[in-house]
C-alpha cells in the first residue's frame, strides 16, 4: 500500500514560514506542531525570505487569469450577438 503525499495550503505554507520567521520557537518544535517534517519548514522559510508570499500563489494567479481571459471571450461574443439580433430585428420590420 503507497502513501499519499499530502498537498497543503498557500495559506497554510505562509503561516509556518511566517513563525518560522519570528523565531519565537525552534524549528523543530514548529515542525512537530504542524506534523511536518524540518526540512520542509526550513525551505517554505527561505522561499518566504527570499521571494515573498507570493511564492505559494502561483497557481491561483494562473487560474485568475485564465478567468479573466474566458469571461473577455464571452462578453465580446455577447457583444457580437446582440448586434446580430438588432440588424435582424431592423430588417424584420
Amino acid at each position: 500500500m503507497t502513501k499519499q503525499r499530502r498537498q497543503f495550503s498557500a495559506k497554510f505554507k505562509f503561516q509556518v514560514a511566517l513563525e518560522a520567521l519570528k523565531e519565537l520557537k525552534t524549528i523543530n518544535e514548529i515542525a512537530s506542531g504542524y506534523e511536518i517534517h524540518p526540512t520542509q519548514v526550513k525551505q517554505w522559510k527561505k522561499q518566504l525570505q527570499e521571494e515573498g508570499a507570493d511564492v505559494f500563489n502561483e497557481n491561483a494567479a494562473k487560474a485568475q487569469q485564465a478567468q479573466a481571459e474566458v469571461e473577455a471571450n464571452l462578453y465580446e461574443q455577447i457583444g457580437r450577438l446582440k448586434i446580430e439580433v438588432d440588424w435582424l430585428k431592423k430588417k424584420v420590420t
